[in-house]
């Protein structure tokens, strides 16, 4: 009988892997676009944080782990008085973020929210532009928040273009956590050889199935999943910072590697055929195009898939709202994708269930004319069960050219349509909306209208002469750059 054995030779670093440190260590943005839009983002992805603090569900999970714990040079939780240690600071202000599902978007053959990053940057940059003053050294600028918000986003909206890891029952926060502990590991120093092994602990690390994302189980840890995820890769780039090795095939490994565990086909005794077997593909080289084309949420704090039909619902609201009693069917057309993730029948068990319910977010703009955090929320839906009776006689179809358009680079759009027919036999007109207000193609429409929403969220949690203050510096490009970064979440502090 033949012995068998690993050959125990230890090899280089997985191709992607490498790929994405020289691409975080060594890459210089040129593209004023990039930097503009990243100033925008940042804006936008505060702002969202603080309307969430008006949320309790949201707010009880904030804090340190032990109550009058002092932290020096802690990282602040923006519009809160917390000062933690930065991967729990990482973890509240990815919770935050995340919390009212308003922040920025990227869709591809996966899709997410490239601003989660945001907790794990902003809490590493604020303890460390701190520690360094302290220790007579410069302190980082935003400058360095805006980079790595722009390396972040684009590491994890590349490897989402082609890579599917929805369809293999993960959750998207993977690459939450791999882009943040790209990002961070630089922000604290990192060697190549240093952030090599980061991101191989990121890859093997254990990843979030999708299951609270879908019925029956979808529920409130979506709302924190990548915080969670932006935290991890803050304390993963920590151990790797102090000279933990790495594991350098922690992708491609026969059987215990990421490919052969969590990206293929698999079958009963886990053997797996040449044919069945995955690996990443990187469609284009990384660059700034992420951050260029990211999609904003502007009007509705909904999942993105539906912005387009919770649009053409406030058109259609002035000739349906005295005509509730008086409709026959609905019919929603859309993209494959849509009709994927958030097409649902049935009852809907709570907010994080509604506010991933196309049906749901298109109903409620067609009876009220307007979709807002508040809309989603148990008093809300038990006070008006007219929302229900309008969600069942829904019809949802897929548009074949929707499909298509959602996936082509030059085109990236969202597209759904709404109609109404009547029980006499008229209907409305069928209202189309291919591009949200928050895509690149709308920009110059979108930007004013992003503008107002910071400044109206800035509102929620500080004095006007505050939010002005905030809202002009944000708006200066230059000064922005180049402000301290504990100076600038100094002026987010409750």
């Amino acid at each position: 009988m033949s012995a068998t054995f690993d050959l125990n030779e230890r090899p280089d670093y997985d191709h992607v892997i490498q790929t994405i440190a020289d691409y975080t260590l060594n890459y210089r943005i040129k593209s004023k676009e990039a930097w503009n839009t990243a100033r925008n983002c940042l804006m936008d992805t505060l702002g969202c944080g603080l309307l969430a603090l008006r949320f309790p569900e949201c707010t009880k999970h904030l804090g340190p782990m032990v109550e009058g714990t002092i932290v020096p040079h802690g990282a602040r939780v923006p519009g809160t008085p917390f000062r933690l240690d930065p991967v729990k600071a990482a973890w509240d202000i990815g919770c935050i973020i995340r919390w009212l599902d308003y922040n920025d978007t990227w869709l591809a053959a996966e899709w997410g929210h490239p601003s989660d990053n945001l907790g794990g940057i902003l809490a590493v940059a604020d303890h460390l532009s701190q520690k360094r003053v302290a220790e007579g050294k410069a302190p980082l600028t935003m400058k360095d928040v805006l980079e790595a918000m722009i390396l972040a986003h684009e590491i994890q909206g590349v490897l989402a273009l082609e890579n599917s890891f929805n369809r293999v029952g993960l959750d998207h926060v993977v690459l939450v956590k791999v882009a943040s502990t790209a990002v961070t590991a630089k922000l604290m120093g990192a060697s190549r050889e240093q952030l090599l092994s980061a991101l191989s602990h990121a890859w093997v690390d254990g990843q979030s199935l999708r299951t609270y994302r879908h019925a029956p189980n979808a529920g409130s840890r979506k709302s924190w999943a990548a915080g969670d995820a932006t935290s991890r890769a803050v304390r993963l780039a920590d151990i790797a910072m102090k000279g933990e090795m790495g594991i350098p095939s922690a992708l491609t490994a026969p059987q215990w590697g990421f490919y052969d565990v969590l990206f293929s086909k698999t079958n009963k005794d886990q053997k797996l055929k040449p044919e069945d077997k995955r690996q990443f593909s990187l469609p284009q080289d990384f660059g700034s195009y992420v951050m260029e084309n990211i999609l904003f949420k502007i009007s509705f704090p909904a999942e993105f898939h539906a912005q387009t039909a919770a649009e053409a619902a406030v058109t259609l609201h002035p000739h349906v709202k005295d005509r509730l009693d008086e409709i026959d069917r609905i019919v929603i057309t859309t993209h494959e994708s849509a009709i994927r993730i958030i097409s649902k029948q049935g009852k809907l068990a709570n907010a994080a269930d509604r506010d991933h319910c196309l049906q749901y977010m298109a109903a409620v703009p067609l009876i009220f004319g307007s979709l807002t955090a508040e809309h989603y929320e148990d008093s809300f839906h038990e006070a008006n069960p007219v929302i229900d009776r309008v969600r069942e006689k829904m019809e949802v179809v897929e548009d074949e050219r929707y499909t298509r358009e959602y996936l082509e680079e030059d085109k990236r759009s969202i597209a759904n349509a709404i109609q109404v027919f009547f029980n006499d036999g008229t209907s409305t007109d069928k209202v189309a909306v291919e591009y949200p207000i928050g895509h690149r193609r709308r920009r110059k429409e979108g930007i004013p209208l992003l503008e107002d929403k910071f400044r109206n969220n800035l509102a929620t949690r500080f004095p006007g002469q505050r939010c002005e203050e905030i809202f002009q510096l944000c708006k200066d490009q230059k000064v922005l750059e180049g402000t301290p970064v504990h100076e600038f979440v100094s002026l987010f502090v409750i």
